[in-house]
């Protein structure tokens, strides 16, 4: 397979109060574009999990206490030249001391024959 990565999909959880704060940076930062539409996301309600250690600096819960917590995954398109910045201003707005952050890359449509 020989093929060029344009594009890519981010996937990141936030807590429900904090979901439109994201959302909104990363797409002023330039993510959710697809064709003549801006501000194209995706969410589905989940619940989270995490243990902080002694070190951590927990915006939920406890240290070392197993936590479940009510959160949506939010997904978005980017492109691969405004990554680094759209990352960026997800980490000023989330309140998560490590957000859960995926990058997919993805595979244009037209090269499939």
């Amino acid at each position: 397979m020989d093929f060029d990565i344009n594009r890519v999909k981010i996937f990141v959880t936030t807590p429900l109060e904090n979901v439109e704060d994201v959302r909104n940076a990363m797409c002023e930062a330039g993510a959710g574009i697809i064709g003549n539409y801006t501000y194209c996301t995706s969410s589905t309600k989940s619940t989270g999990t995490f243990r902080p250690n002694d070190d951590a600096n927990p915006y939920i819960g406890e240290k070392n206490n197993l936590e479940f917590v009510e959160e949506e995954k939010l997904e978005i398109v980017c492109d691969v030249d405004k990554v680094k910045k759209v990352i960026s201003k997800l980490r000023e707005v989330h309140p998560y001391e490590e957000p859960a952050i995926d990058i997919v890359p993805l595979i244009d449509e037209n090269y499939f024959k």
